[in-house]
């Protein structure tokens, strides 16, 4: 047993030590500029911006040429043949089924205590619930995208960053205990002229607060505008935030960007549609010609006339008969169609996404069917939550500091509810509940219904309704038995 505790002291005393030189390395300049060097042309951020790229169109094919064997066996860009470079962005329709599946519904609080939730929902309200759609974007495209809290006029407030532009430190290699982190973004130089006159802006995040610099040939150069901030501010007295207000919100555990299982497949989509569009347009005057006794020498003069005039002159001597013809590859549109078929049903399998175009011609799909759609996009979404909600835990840190400070609204146990965005088939659902004996109150049912915004306002106008009813008929309401809408006023005996 004393071997164990030496064992566990002497691993302890190590782990302290590398902790201390880790921290003695963040405090040090020159190993800063080195990591944020090396990290701005990593393979891990090259790929978070390729998410970012691909969601917004610009895909690889873009810059794609039609190419030929030259002298050598050289590659030679030609210029004179169809190239066609067209997009058919599958992988942000999976980002955007994710997206909206488990972030499309406001998330809601489960909490004893009405004057705490309502706390909660002053502050995660619909530009919060909006802030976090754009956070599930951001780290479906990156693997991880960060949120921060701050303080604007006295009011709590969040804004996100992108996975490319945080750097971070962790104290462990699960990356849950943030020990610093670098932001980059680019910010465009006073009178520039062109797109590429940018300024590499660095903002430090310490326990300390923000430190701010600019990032010139691979060197930490201090802003000259805004050296040192604190994350808070009262009364003109900095403070700051027992811990560092940047939360990590991640698509898995491996903070693994959704383009890296799809990027070849999306790449191989593009290129199938846009071979096909290059095939179908090659005709006559822009393909491969064989001329027999042509009258003339030079052939590109040849291919003007042709393409001018559309003839071409030839002669016939000497026993030899003049013609021309053409190379042609017959296009078949079943093969393309085939093939690119195969590509987005293996995208949509690696993305975990789902396809409904399989029951659009089948009618009304039961639950089962639907469930079946949906298995794959729902373990996927498992995953995505348990990496939210250890988020939220973080940024209810925050806000309950806040309503502690500013409402004196104390802590309360809460569970915080995703409501995923999915289709059911409602009346069968019902037609379950019903055969089960299950009530339903109006207030539920109310809530299903797509064109109510506010349920209390309903249930109000209802009530009303039912009280004028009540007041028309005398106070006695017509049975269901009486179909002429006879009632009793309390008459009868006169």
């Amino acid at each position: 047993m004393n071997n164990i505790i030496r064992n566990f002291i002497g691993w302890a005393g190590k782990k302290m030590i590398i902790a201390a030189e880790n921290n003695q390395n963040l405090t040090d300049k020159r190993y800063l500029e080195t990591k944020i060097a090396n990290w701005i042309l990593s393979k891990e951020r090259k790929e978070q911006l390729d998410g970012e790229r691909y969601y917004q169109g610009n895909h690889d094919i873009l810059t794609k040429e039609r190419t030929v064997l030259g002298k050598d066996g050289k590659l030679e860009v030609i210029k004179n043949l169809p190239n066609n470079r067209k997009v058919d962005n599958q992988y942000a329709k999976m980002v955007d089924q994710k997206k909206n599946y488990l972030l499309g519904q406001p998330i809601s609080f489960d909490c004893e205590d009405d004057t705490y939730t309502h706390a909660l929902k002053k502050v995660f309200n619909k530009k919060f619930h909006k802030t976090l759609k754009d956070l599930g974007e951001d780290c479906l495209n990156g693997g991880i995208a960060w949120l921060c809290p701050y303080y604007d006029n006295g009011e709590l407030k969040f804004k996100k960053f992108p996975g490319y532009e945080i750097l971070p430190f962790w104290n462990d290699t699960a990356h849950t205990d943030l020990e610093m982190a670098v932001r980059l973004y680019l910010e465009e130089k006073p009178n520039a002229t062109s797109p590429h006159d940018v300024i590499q802006k660095i903002e430090i995040y310490t326990k300390n607060g923000i430190d701010y610099y600019t990032f010139e040939n691979n060197r930490l150069v201090p802003d000259v505008k805004k050296a040192h901030e604190s994350y808070l501010k009262v009364d003109e007295k900095a403070y700051n935030w027992e811990r560092i207000p940047l939360i990590a919100f991640k698509y898995n555990a491996k903070e693994i960007p959704l383009i890296k299982k799809c990027k070849t497949l999306q790449d191989s989509i593009n290129d199938i549609i846009s071979t096909f569009k290059n095939n179908m347009e090659e005709d006559a005057r822009n393909t491969i010609l064989v001329l027999e006794n042509y009258d003339g020498t030079d052939l590109a003069e040849f291919r003007k006339n042709l393409a001018q005039y559309g003839a071409v002159k030839v002669r016939s001597g000497d026993g030899a008969r003049g013609d021309v013809r053409t190379l042609t590859v017959e296009v078949n549109s079943a093969n393309y169609e085939s093939i690119l078929k195969i590509f987005k049903k293996a995208l949509i399998e690696n993305c975990k996404g789902y396809d409904f175009s399989e029951l659009r011609t089948g009618g009304s799909p039961n639950q089962m069917n639907i469930k079946s759609i949906y298995s794959d996009i729902d373990l996927d979404a498992n995953d995505m939550e348990t990496e939210f909600q250890c988020a939220l835990e973080e940024v209810l840190w925050f806000v309950n500091k806040h309503l502690n400070n500013s409402e004196s609204v104390e802590e309360k146990d809460v569970e915080i509810i995703f409501n995923r965005d999915g289709v059911v088939n409602e009346t069968e659902i019902m037609q379950m509940l019903t055969n089960a004996g299950v009530k339903i109150s109006n207030r539920t049912l109310l809530a299903q219904v797509p064109f109510i915004d506010d349920i209390e306002d309903e249930l109000k106008q209802v009530k009303e309704e039912e009280k004028e009813a009540i007041d028309a008929y005398g106070g006695n309401l017509p049975t269901n038995g009486d179909m002429n809408g006879g009632f009793n006023n309390g008459n009868e005996d006169k």
